[in-house]
């Protein structure tokens, strides 16, 4: 793929950066994929004005006009299908598989549902009350209704694992409920997010509606959150940063949405189909090399199975090839830079340190370019270790072993985190009582699928608020009452 330079786009212009450029990489080839604009904060503070001028006008169109908009982004999306899915492989690392199945086809994906998701009704009707004549006015009958309105100017600050899904996630909802949107990637992998902007101005996105700004400086993230005309910050990302934007964002009164951290605890029952366990769990190792908030990454073993579950984890890494992404076959790539991947492989040694046993992994894959880490097994772990305790992020997983339900439901919860945990159990009923008691935004009964209806998001450190489906409608609306005299 040849390398280009972007630029952003700001009110409905494509402009030259105040900072230059700077490379974006491809993790499997340490190869330049392209040049990503560096915006200046006044650029960025231009950006907001811009959403903020346009949102009065988009704020007020039809629903209608709003669907057509996204609709055609989703068709103009999957017109380039195929060069998107590669520079989504290009600059994230992800597979071949990963980036069209669940990068580009989810973007297209959540742009149709959202298209939908602008015509659904906005208007609830509230139970009439009766009141007594007092202070307030004479007796009557009053009426009530709610409406959701839009909130005004969204920052969305995306993550660098998913590009497509997650900004497509947060934009077209955002841009159904009426409200103008400040595009912050993260400065990983910003080009894939620069051609969605493409394809909405294409589709008729009004100037202004829609802006991006890029940067590999943490002060365009900043000015992103703090800008005055900002009055919503939708983050995915991890929460030490999702920390710092609070803080700004509770100055200002803005609203948040933050999907943060996970380490989600995948508890094995003794009666569990561990052939199931092992797919699901396996997931960690695979998709996206673990480089996913929703990984069953810390693995709560009953101890009646737990070395067996160990050996079939281990009979599960030795057949997943790593290498190119690019290539037939291959499914684990890279992580998404030589930093990165150096802190996973400190967490692996830290593990090894804190007296883990290292079963599988460990070792870096014997490539001679590319970001790679091994898909990294660590057994005999306890609750007290960082490894068990800190999103790795990363193909490593940790497993504890536990005696009855009420250890594991004491483990499980022994967390700053609580995105989505998982149960494996033939006992059903054993299963979704102690889904009821994990204290988890999700729990997963014998499955790591998701319900793209459902509400996502987390409880603790591992964020604010839901989205996905009509929630996220609602989280990019505010609730409006008015009230009559029957």
């Amino acid at each position: 793929m040849t390398s280009y330079e972007e630029k952003l786009f700001i009110g409905g212009e494509w402009v030259e950066p105040h900072g230059g450029h700077y490379e974006i990489l491809n993790p499997a080839t340490e190869t330049v994929v392209g040049l990503a604009p560096e915006a200046s904060r006044d650029q960025v503070y231009e950006a907001a004005a811009a959403a903020r001028e346009a949102f009065a006008t988009w704020s007020r169109t039809r629903p209608e006009e709003r669907a057509a908009v996204l609709d055609r982004a989703a068709d103009l999306i999957q017109r380039d299908f195929a060069p998107y899915a590669e520079l989504a492989r290009a600059e994230t690392g992800a597979t071949t598989a990963i980036a069209r199945g669940m990068q580009v086809a989810v973007g297209v994906s959540r742009f149709r549902r959202y298209a939908k998701g602008a015509l659904e009704p906005v208007e609830a009707a509230v139970v009439p009350q009766v009141n007594e004549a007092g202070p307030m006015g004479k007796a009557g009958v009053f009426g009530a209704m709610t409406i959701r309105q839009p909130v005004g100017v969204v920052t969305c600050i995306t993550s660098y694992n998913n590009p497509w899904a997650n900004a497509a996630g947060k934009v077209a909802p955002a841009l159904a409920m009426g409200n103008t949107v400040v595009v912050k990637p993260a400065p990983q992998d910003p080009l894939s997010v620069l051609r969605m902007a493409r394809a909405l101005e294409e589709a008729g996105a009004p100037r202004g509606v829609v802006n991006v700004v890029t940067g590999s400086a943490p002060a365009v993230g900043e000015a992103a959150v703090d800008s005055p005309d900002v009055d919503m910050v939708s983050f995915t990302g991890s929460t030490a940063v999702g920390r710092r934007i609070a803080e700004v964002c509770g100055r200002g009164m803005k609203r948040q949405l933050m999907e943060l951290g996970g380490k989600g605890a995948a508890v094995v029952f003794d009666d569990a189909d561990l052939g199931a366990a092992v797919l699901g769990i396996g997931t960690t190792f695979s998709f996206y090399s673990g480089q996913i908030c929703t990984a069953p990454t810390r693995v709560l073993a009953q101890r009646a199975v737990y070395e067996e579950l160990i050996a079939r984890l281990t009979a599960y890494i030795g057949h997943l090839p790593v290498g190119d992404p690019a290539a037939p076959g291959t499914v684990v790539g890279p992580v998404i830079s030589a930093a990165h991947r150096d802190r996973v492989e400190s967490y692996v040694e830290l593990g090894r340190k804190e007296g883990a046993r290292v079963v599988a992994g460990a070792e870096r894959p014997p490539l001679d370019r590319g970001f790679y880490v091994a898909p990294t097994l660590l057994a005999d772990c306890t609750n007290d270790m960082r490894v068990v305790r800190e999103e790795i992020f990363g193909p490593v997983v940790v497993v504890v072993p536990f005696s009855d339900e009420e250890e594991a439901v004491a483990l499980a919860n022994d967390s700053e985190y609580g995105l989505i945990d998982y149960v494996w159990s033939g006992d059903v009923a054993r299963a979704f009582r102690v889904a009821r008691r994990l204290r988890a935004g999700g729990v997963g009964v014998n499955t790591v699928a998701r319900n793209m209806e459902a509400p996502f998001g987390g409880f603790k450190m591992s964020g604010v608020g839901r989205d996905v489906g009509s929630y996220a409608l609602h989280a990019y609306g505010e609730t409006q009452s008015i009230v009559w005299p029957g």
